[in-house]
């Protein structure tokens, strides 16, 4: 067979393992590795083997990785996500439905020193259900405003799964993070806009709260000031030049470490569970890449990547058709798979494809970072749809006399909100770029 028919083959190869619920990491390392034998022979991967880890995992950006994910664990243990919750519900929680605006604004809040989806259901919904649930908030609709409160987490920079993308392009870190600052404050005004809709409609699924003195709401303001500080310092470090992005993540771990201790949470063996929590989720992700490395370097010998961008090419069809062919691929991915596995799996494909054809004029690393946002809109939508929906299973395993179907059906107004700024940033791609003319580097 040709290198271009071996392509095609590992791909469905792979396919039919993540079906079959093999691990990504594991399922990409068989099928690249077969492949590259297959095309080359065993001793071109062995060689190729010998260097392959160290290769990637020296990659110095990477290194932000595992410092996010720290600092994500030391804001969980150090009680920022009530502090979050207690500022919003002071501020809103009066309104029809807002307390769970309220958790809306701590979930992006929480999502600014977290950049992890998961972390951020879990951890707000642990915080916010049961004040949801004693104030006779509906269960259901409850647990669905925090499955989707919590995609937030990945869309509110910094976000992990944005900067595994800028590696894979080669795009700036600190550029990335900017663009997704808009998109990512418009995701959550838009749930806030649903759940205003809801409580009018549904005024028995979100009633009103009392309010609260202004001097208790001065007070849960203060209290989110480490929040503020952080998150200023960690973004507007990388963007003004005055640290790498690694560096920022180290400050920004340093510091939430800091609030983490102060308040207590690392008493124990609060520490060693943080570090224990952020090891393992960076060896999953860094297995994940390992795998995605020798699947792209199979694909690169079979030349598929360039041969199925200048198929598209050949094919005269509309590159707005070619775009919505992509972004539907990803929704049908983000009903079996996770977000950070997608993009290490397409973006090798894609990116290429996406590069080669003409997108409303756009010059081409400004057609990268947007298109990096619009992958990150799109797969967050995974995290709250069936069969998987990952956020979904999180919340229901704690609203246990919910069945997952009926949060779903409860999701279906935030996935329209997410489907309508979709439409948006494809139509209107200065969307994420007018913050990187107006702030140029």
């Amino acid at each position: 067979m040709s290198g271009i028919q071996w392509g095609l083959v590992m791909l469905v190869a792979l396919l039919v393992a993540l079906g079959l619920r093999v691990h990504i990491g594991i399922a990409m390392l068989i099928a690249g590795s077969v492949g590259y034998v297959s095309v080359a022979g065993l001793d071109p991967l062995l060689n190729y083997f010998k260097s392959a880890a160290y290769a990637r995992y020296s990659v110095y950006d990477l290194s932000v990785v595992p410092l996010f994910l720290l600092m994500g664990q030391f804001a969980t243990y150090g009680g920022l996500s009530r502090a979050l919750f207690r500022v919003g519900n002071a501020l809103v929680g009066h309104f029809r439905g807002g307390m769970a605006m309220g958790a809306i604004t701590a979930c992006a809040g929480f999502g600014s020193i977290c950049g992890s989806s998961l972390a951020t259901a879990a951890t707000m919904g642990q915080v916010a259900l049961p004040e949801l649930r004693a104030h006779h908030y509906s269960e259901r609709f409850a647990a669905a405003v925090l499955s989707a409160g919590g995609t937030l987490g990945i869309l509110i920079p910094p976000s992990i799964p944005l900067v595994v993308y800028a590696i894979m392009t080669e795009q700036n870190v600190g550029r990335m993070f900017l663009a997704a600052l808009v998109p990512g404050i418009l995701a959550a005004l838009g749930y806030v806009l649903v759940i205003s809709l809801v409580a009018r409609l549904s005024p028995r699924d979100a009633p009103a709260g009392e309010s609260v003195p202004w001097a208790q709401r001065i007070r849960a303001l203060i209290e989110i000031w480490p929040v503020l500080l952080i998150f200023v310092v960690v973004i507007g470090g990388i963007y003004s030049g005055i640290f790498t992005p690694t560096e920022a993540a180290s400050i920004g771990t340093l510091a939430t470490g800091f609030v983490a201790w102060r308040s207590g949470g690392l008493k124990g063996q609060g520490l060693l569970t943080c570090i224990y929590g952020a090891a393992t989720a960076t060896g999953m992700i860094f297995l994940i890449l390992l795998g995605a490395d020798i699947l792209n370097v199979f694909f690169a010998l079979t030349g598929l990547n360039r041969e199925l961008a200048q198929w598209v090419v050949s094919l005269g069809v509309e590159p707005l058709a070619v775009l919505f062919l992509i972004i539907v691929i990803y929704l049908v991915l983000g009903c079996f798979m996770d977000s950070l596995s997608m993009i290490l799996l397409t973006i090798p494909v894609f990116f290429p494809v996406i590069m080669s054809i003409d997108l409303w004029g756009l010059e081409p690393e400004a057609k990268a970072i947007w298109f990096g946002i619009l992958v990150l809109m799109v797969v967050e939508i995974g995290l709250i749809t069936p069969p998987v929906g990952m956020n979904v299973f999180i919340i229901s395993s704690m609203t246990r006399s919910v069945p997952m179907v009926e949060i779903f059906k409860s999701v279906i107004p935030f996935l329209a909100s997410d489907l309508l700024r979709i439409g948006l940033l494809v139509f209107v791609p200065s969307t994420a770029l007018f913050v990187l003319k107006v702030l140029p580097n």
